[in-house]
């Protein structure tokens, strides 16, 4: 029996849409990246070049193979997998009636898929100490949709895309420490709301200004001196 391929493919668009590409790496039944491919697609959605990355990947690979899938698309996951078979059996309309996005990509990635033995595996992106392949296919969409060429194995391009590092998560959800604004040492001023009566007895009326001092609000002079 073959041994079981583990690849993953992904995604990018530089805008969304904007500048977009797609991208794979296939690695042995032991995780080693053996080759991987990218390809630019002009001007596309972030949706479509997941979905077409997908559709590359199957047809680059061999279907007599078992093969494991590592995607961070939750959306081109669901879409073959979960949303699939429904919008099929409504004549390719969502559950809400409108005509399925991407519906072409769709389809082909479904003859694709026919009779082949696929598990599809979600991956976090662009996480520290993340899934080494999906950062490796991340990177090399990235690369692809910045500079519009077409890159990989097949392409004479030496070596693998090397991933940008990525951010430590307490990092990412701290950042730098922020300054804080110094207390005033003085007391507080403000436009009494109401009429009042100041800690030493006289009145003080709506609209002056009063300041909080350690027998209550009053008269600025008043609170300066408590």
């Amino acid at each position: 029996m073959s041994e079981q391929i583990i690849a993953a493919c992904d995604g990018a668009s530089k805008g969304n849409p904007g500048p977009a590409a797609w991208a794979w790496v296939v690695a042995d039944a032991t995780g080693a990246p053996e080759r991987w491919e990218a390809g630019p697609l002009g001007r596309a959605t972030n949706n479509i070049a997941e979905l077409t990355a997908l559709e590359q990947l199957l047809e680059a690979t061999d279907p007599a193979v078992p093969m494991q899938v590592r995607m961070d698309s939750q959306y081109a996951m669901n879409a073959v997998t979960k949303w699939l078979p429904g919008w099929k059996r409504n004549g390719w309309k969502t559950s809400s009636g409108s005509p399925v996005a991407n519906r072409e990509l769709v389809i082909r990635i479904d003859a694709l898929l026919a009779g082949r033995a696929v598990e599809f595996r979600y991956v976090p992106a662009h996480q520290e100490n993340g899934d080494p392949l999906n950062a490796i296919a991340d990177q090399a969409a990235s690369d692809a949709a910045v500079q519009q060429q077409a890159a990989g194995t097949a392409h004479g391009t030496e070596g693998l895309p090397v991933p940008a590092p990525r951010e430590p998560a307490a990092a990412r959800r701290t950042g730098p420490p922020k300054s804080r604004k110094p207390r005033s040492s003085g007391t507080a001023t403000i436009k009494a709301k109401f009429a009042g009566r100041c800690p030493c007895g006289q009145l003080y009326a709506a609209g002056e200004k009063i300041s909080k001092g350690e027998r209550g609000w009053g008269h600025p002079a008043c609170a300066a001196t408590a």
